[in-house]
């Protein structure tokens, strides 16, 4: 039960509420901007009895909502199967009748040309074995005259 406030103003005019106990002395006495901030905060049984409901509502309603939307998208995939099925069925039908239909051919793979790739290989110029051959003919030349001179 909520206990009865008597409303006074103090000396400097605050508003005051002042508690009292059963027997009428005073029990607390409170600021009113204080009490009447923690009345607000505080909410009463039929608040919150009506918040439970709708918050029951609310997790009801969205269990619901998720449930449809799985059973739509497992419809969605069924769909999808049956579709590709019907389409895969008359093609698997089609290879079976062709590949009965057509002889098969012996596919002959082409030797590979050993004549051309000799005609390759000398058409191809080597450029680094010539130069370490021109430069080392006249380094020797010179090692050679160099030598009997010491």
């Amino acid at each position: 039960m909520a206990t009865k406030r008597t409303t006074m103003y103090s000396r400097g005019g605050k508003k005051l509420y002042a508690v009292r106990n059963a027997d009428g002395s005073f029990k607390d006495i409170q600021s009113y901007a204080r009490a009447h901030r923690m009345d607000i905060a505080r909410k009463s049984k039929d608040e919150l009895a009506a918040a439970a409901g709708t918050a029951k509502k609310a997790v009801k309603k969205a269990a619901k909502k998720v449930a449809r939307k799985a059973s739509a998208a497992k419809k969605a995939v069924r769909k999808a199967v049956r579709k590709v099925a019907r389409k895969a069925a008359p093609r698997k039908a089609a290879k079976k009748a062709t590949r009965k239909a057509a002889p098969r051919k012996a596919v002959r793979k082409a030797a590979p040309r050993k004549g051309a790739r000799k005609a390759v290989r000398k058409a191809a110029p080597r450029k680094g074995v010539r130069k370490s051959v021109r430069k080392s003919a006249p380094r020797k030349a010179a090692r050679k005259a160099t030598r009997g001179r010491r």
